[in-house]
């Protein structure tokens, strides 16, 4: 079995491509998620399972992050597509107490195990109001004191809990606590490692050393993965909530991050940062006041669907979008589909990366995890 993937023209449906690729309509209707009575949008990719030899699969890793209420029949359809799945996620005080996520973490972590997937606690500077707090960073990392009670609540949680390691991603990192984060991440992994357990870091998507910016200057890509036994390139959010529309992660700028961190982070060190996710702006955009809407990329379809929308393929960003008007407005959807993921995946292969991260799996894109599982042999521990 191979997916092939195949774009919706005019006057096509289900029955007649089942019949010209000779496959059943109702494979063709699970891989896509497909609702009924099944219409279609032309421009639409579509995965279609075919009989034949697969391609020569190589090994990689994958992890997806996920909140503690994510929907179990959602979990489950994900987990025998994950190496490991990272739990969002773990806070502290400048004082370096670990605060427990909300809600109750046992399930996920229970879930995990059963699919031979290895749970990791994510361990975020979020503060009360719900955003990154670089003030949180700035007093533990620079604490000796902080730092080791942190270090030591961590190794009694992922111990307590059954945990399989610590992902650290920590963001708008000031540049006067690069360092003393480079060393909080180094502390960290040597006590993993002394009990067994894993360390990675989420790194901002940089395109050189000296890039500015309080997303980039906080972070040592050579230092860092020096420390952890492996990074994600946090490679999407060009095209973010409260930007002008455009390709969440465009393939021209993943690929300029690329050729940057190769040259800092040994390639058998990076996952590839994916986005399950696109984002719906009303037109026109108002810098400062537009706010794009999160959506699925099953549900970005739907809504191409339900306006009579075409969809587009830009080439150069290698990612779909549509214009479609409720209510008297023109929005604008860019998300992706399985041809955005084929570029991304077509990357990991050049670039020969370790694997792969997404952010998020709340939302289920079947069609995703059988594309990946066609062309890659997943690794379970």
């Amino acid at each position: 079995m191979y997916m092939e993937i195949y774009v919706v023209k005019s006057q096509d449906t289900v029955d007649k491509i089942a019949v010209e690729y000779s496959v059943l309509a109702e494979e063709i209707i699970y891989a896509n998620q497909l609702a009924y009575p099944y219409p279609l949008a032309i421009g639409q990719a579509l995965l279609i399972p075919q009989k034949g030899e697969e391609t020569e699969k190589i090994p990689v890793r994958i992890n997806g992050y996920a909140y503690p209420f994510i929907n179990e029949w959602t979990l489950r359809q994900t987990l025998p597509y994950l190496t490991e799945l990272s739990v969002f996620s773990y806070g502290f005080t400048t004082e370096g107490n670990l605060i427990p996520p909300a809600l109750d973490d046992t399930f996920l972590i229970h879930a995990a195990y059963e699919f031979g997937t290895l749970p990791i606690l994510t361990l975020t500077p979020i503060g009360a109001d719900g955003q990154f707090n670089n003030y949180l960073i700035h007093r533990v990392v620079q604490s000796e004191e902080a730092s080791a009670d942190l270090t030591a609540e961590l190794l009694d949680t992922v111990t307590e809990k059954g945990y399989a390691g610590v992902d650290i991603d920590f963001e708008y990192i000031l540049a006067e606590d690069r360092d003393a984060f480079t060393a909080f991440v180094q502390r960290v992994a040597d006590a993993m490692r002394g009990i067994g357990r894993q360390t990675s870091v989420a790194l901002a998507p940089k395109q050189s050393a000296d890039q500015k910016g309080l997303l980039y200057e906080g972070k040592d890509y050579g230092g860092l993965s020096a420390a952890a036994d492996y990074v994600l390139l946090m490679t999407y959010e060009w095209g973010y909530t409260y930007g002008p529309p455009m390709a969440v992660a465009p393939i021209f700028q993943v690929r300029k991050v690329l050729d940057y961190a190769v040259t800092e982070i040994p390639r058998e060190k990076i996952r590839l940062g994916i986005p399950n996710y696109g984002y719906d702006w009303k037109l026109p955009f108002e810098k400062g006041v537009t706010k794009a809407k999160t959506i699925g990329n099953v549900e970005a379809v739907s809504i191409a669907v339900q306006h009579g929308a075409e969809i587009f393929f830009d080439e150069k960003s290698q990612s779909p979008y549509f214009h479609y008007e409720e209510e008297g407005v023109r929005h604008e959807v860019w998300f992706e589909d399985v041809r955005s993921m084929q570029a991304k995946f077509d990357l990991i292969r050049e670039y020969g990366l370790n694997g792969a991260g997404y952010w998020q799996i709340m939302r289920l894109f079947r069609a995703n995890w059988l594309l990946l599982s066609d062309q890659f042999s997943i690794v379970k521990q």
